[in-house]
């Protein structure tokens, strides 16, 4: 990814030959690799608790399991379930491996039940996507990789630069869309974000686009005048159609941990985020987190970011999240 790159590192990435798989293929391979992959350290954590072939349920164990659960991100709520769900059933008994990793997928599986959603579409007319987010989260290579997923199935995509803060920003966005082969409307450094999100809207309206992809400039959640900037964004795209935008996706860094969850809460109050990108899960075991924010928001998680190249963004399925994790 761009993060932290330099201009000719970032050519250097929009030059490499990318042959993409079939859309099937892709989301079983990648689901598998990742969960697996990521969660592994769950389960080695977990298994740390094993001295001898069964593990006696008493407070000492139900007290390191709760805290291995927590060093997750999964949340003291979900934690907190499952350990006393594992009370319940084994108190006093011996518990082996298998059980424990079975009542956490269960109930991982039942915290993020409908949660996973399909992408929301205009009925008519061009479909509106702004992308929000704290810097470095991974919005700018995720807005590419969400470009690239949807001209693959068809749709005119119009991409709009509307992070005029950072001329980096912009620049990578123009590769990755001369890349995919996607339009873009751009702005100059330092110009009204707001001039860019209605040129971009406005263009995707009279050249009859299918969905328009709205950059957003980095920002903290505890910024409130640059989040009032986004409550004025989101007024001037409702202005040009109306229900629009038809989504306001908050991309999060998997490795935030908690701090993802005060980011969802800042931007969804701003903004009225109506799902999730998380990015960056291709290095991390703290995906956890996905739980929480679910509960706590009600925002499903759309999009996982599971790798570096164009192809490496999958739909979020909670069911193989769930069965995953602990197979």
């Amino acid at each position: 990814m761009f993060w932290g790159k330099k201009k000719s590192e970032v050519v250097a990435a929009s030059n490499e030959q990318n042959v993409p798989q079939s859309e099937t293929t892709n989301s079983v391979k990648e689901a598998k690799t990742w969960y697996q992959k990521a969660l592994a350290a769950l389960r080695t954590d977990i298994r740390d608790l094993w001295k001898t072939e069964g593990q006696l349920v008493d407070d000492v164990f139900l007290s390191e399991l709760y805290a291995s659960l927590v060093r997750t991100d999964m949340g003291g709520t979900t934690a907190t379930r499952i350990r006393d769900s594992i009370n319940t059933t084994y108190r006093s008994r011996r518990i082996e491996l298998s059980d424990v990793l079975n009542v956490i997928r269960e109930q991982v599986e039942q915290s993020l039940k409908s949660k996973g959603a399909s992408l929301n579409r205009a009925e008519s007319g061009p479909t509106v996507i702004l992308v929000v987010g704290v810097n470095g989260s991974g919005k700018t290579t995720s807005i590419a990789k969400l470009a690239h997923r949807l001209t693959a199935q068809g749709n005119r995509v119009l991409l709009g630069a509307g992070d005029t803060f950072r001329a980096a920003a912009v620049e990578q966005l123009k590769i990755w869309s001369d890349r995919i082969g996607c339009e873009i409307v751009l702005g100059e450094h330092g110009a009204d974000p707001g001039s860019v999100v209605f040129r971009t809207v406005q263009r995707a309206v009279a050249e009859s686009f299918d969905v328009c992809i709205l950059d957003t400039a980095g920002r903290l959640q505890t910024q409130s005048n640059l989040m009032q900037q986004l409550e004025k964004i989101k007024r001037i795209i409702e202005k040009q159609i109306v229900g629009a935008p038809h989504e306001v996706l908050l991309v999060l860094d998997a490795t935030a941990g908690q701090n993802a969850i005060s980011q969802a809460k800042g931007f969804s109050e701003a903004a009225g985020c109506t799902g999730i990108v998380l990015a960056k899960m291709d290095g991390t075991a703290k995906g956890g987190v996905i739980v929480p924010i679910a509960e706590q928001f009600g925002l499903p998680v759309k999009y996982i970011g599971i790798g570096e190249k164009l192809d490496d963004l999958s739909e979020f399925k909670p069911e193989d999240f769930a069965a995953a994790l602990f197979a």
